[in-house]
């Protein structure tokens, strides 16, 4: 190891992070409300909603008080031949905000609430005697999670070209965001030449569903569909009698704008997940549901073996069920969906400030959500890079101004918990725009 390179201390190793940048990590210690508070007493702004899933702080009494509760009842009880008042509550709020949707299998994380979305896909296809369909089709830089089944289904490659050859083939279709596509290529061509692509593999006699991102695709480069995109390939799926699997883990429950993003896109689905903001942040869960067809389809005497083969340990958690359930009474109670549509134009209207910066090549945002791709150079488009990551260095500038911001690559990301105020975005937004105009003048020295 260089003699340059710096040794943690610490034995915790830390996710998407080269660990040889960092001497020591900033330690966290609490939580008030939308910040949080390191060792050293200092404050900053939760500007990535604690990996985009904390839905109102991190100090909400009532998702607290529900953790509380329940634990003095049972932390734990396990879904194999048993269940639980929390999980069966849960079930039906899934599935009353859920159109079309009637059954829930719970899962303790988005990559599982995936990969569980394509063994029902494969095993339905063999329910119903047609075991030839087990190809999936999908859109590059689709993101579905880290296990090698996601990886393969959602392969982005800028994270996961180092295991491609461990990967099991998928039909990948090309789509970039607006920023990127080709050159004298008018988006609304591009996106129809997508759509003819995807039409041309879902007719083949050996697909079992398509798979994307509801509303947007997030860790891939922040890439906002427009408007009927989603809607057409539903439409396409229901021609070519291909199961439709939408990925709500972390576009879902208010993050675009929607409780539910499919009804907002009008493009119900065969499958969908839903994970991070399902129990605001608080504890880990997730959950897939299916239509009544796809449910019915694994019935039948136990001899026939239809039933699903799948299952985990902390399937339907007590404890994550009831923060879950009380975290949807609270939406509710609170009307939050139409506050998040009144705070997100806050966003939308002072991003505009943000895009006069020198090295802000475009944005792109809906919602609570905002990808801002950093350049070196606006006309050729190249991404901003330095000695050390993106990310070390927008992290150092944006701790300096009381805010926590975390970069895709090049890409700076906006997820702040979805209850954020008014006064507490606009203080995200001013963070934000001091942090890039701190490394545009570092820059110039």
């Amino acid at each position: 190891m260089p003699k340059d390179v710096m040794r943690n201390p610490s034995s915790v190793w830390h996710p998407y992070t080269q660990m040889s940048e960092w001497d020591k990590f900033t330690e966290i210690v609490g939580g008030k409300g939308m910040w949080l508070i390191d060792s050293e007493g200092h404050r900053m702004l939760d500007g990535v909603a604690s990996m985009w899933c904390n839905v109102w702080g991190h100090s909400k009494r009532e998702i607290i008080s529900a953790i509380q509760r329940q634990s003095k009842k049972s932390p734990h009880t396990s879904l194999f031949n048993l269940t639980h008042p929390e999980a069966e509550s849960l079930a039906k709020k899934l599935v009353s905000i859920s159109p079309n949707m009637s059954r829930v299998f719970y899962s303790d994380n988005g990559s599982t609430a995936m990969e569980i979305a394509f063994k029902i896909a494969i095993q339905y296809w063999q329910n119903v005697n047609n075991p030839a369909r087990t190809r999936f089709v999908t859109l590059t830089n689709g993101y579905h999670g880290d296990t090698f089944g996601t990886m393969s289904v959602g392969f982005v490659p800028a994270f996961f070209w180092r295991f491609k050859k461990n990967m099991y083939k998928t039909i990948q279709i090309p789509f970039a965001n607006s920023y990127r596509i080709p050159r004298k290529t008018s988006i609304e061509d591009y996106y129809e030449q997508t759509l003819e692509r995807i039409e041309k593999s879902l007719s083949r006699d050996d697909v079992a569903a398509f798979v994307m991102e509801s509303g947007a695709q997030i860790a891939g480069g922040v890439n906002i569909y427009r408007n009927d995109f989603q809607s057409k390939i539903g439409r396409l799926c229901r021609k070519y009698n291909v199961l439709f699997i939408l990925d709500e883990i972390a576009t879902g429950f208010g993050r675009l704008g929607s409780l539910v993003e499919y009804t907002a896109q009008k493009s119900p689905p065969d499958i969908v997940a839903y994970g991070k903001m399902m129990t605001a942040g608080y504890l880990p869960m997730a959950a897939t549901l299916t239509t009544e067809r796809i449910y019915k389809s694994f019935l039948g005497k136990y001899s026939d073996m239809k039933h699903l083969y799948h299952g985990h340990t902390y399937t339907g958690n007590a404890l994550a069920c009831a923060v879950a359930n009380q975290n949807i009474m609270l939406y509710k109670k609170t009307n939050l969906i139409a506050k998040i549509k009144k705070t997100s134009r806050i966003m939308s209207r002072r991003l505009g400030e943000i895009k006069k910066i020198e090295i802000v090549g475009d944005i792109r945002y809906k919602g609570m959500l905002a990808g801002i791709e950093l350049v070196s150079d606006q006309r050729t488009k190249k991404p901003l890079r330095f000695t050390k990551s993106v990310n070390r260095v927008v992290f150092e500038a944006a701790r300096k101004n009381g805010v926590y911001l975390r970069t895709l690559g090049n890409i700076l990301v906006l997820v702040p918990p979805l209850a954020i105020s008014e006064k507490e975005m606009n203080f995200l937004i001013d963070g934000t725009i001091k942090t890039l105009k701190s490394i545009l003048s570092e820059r110039r020295l």
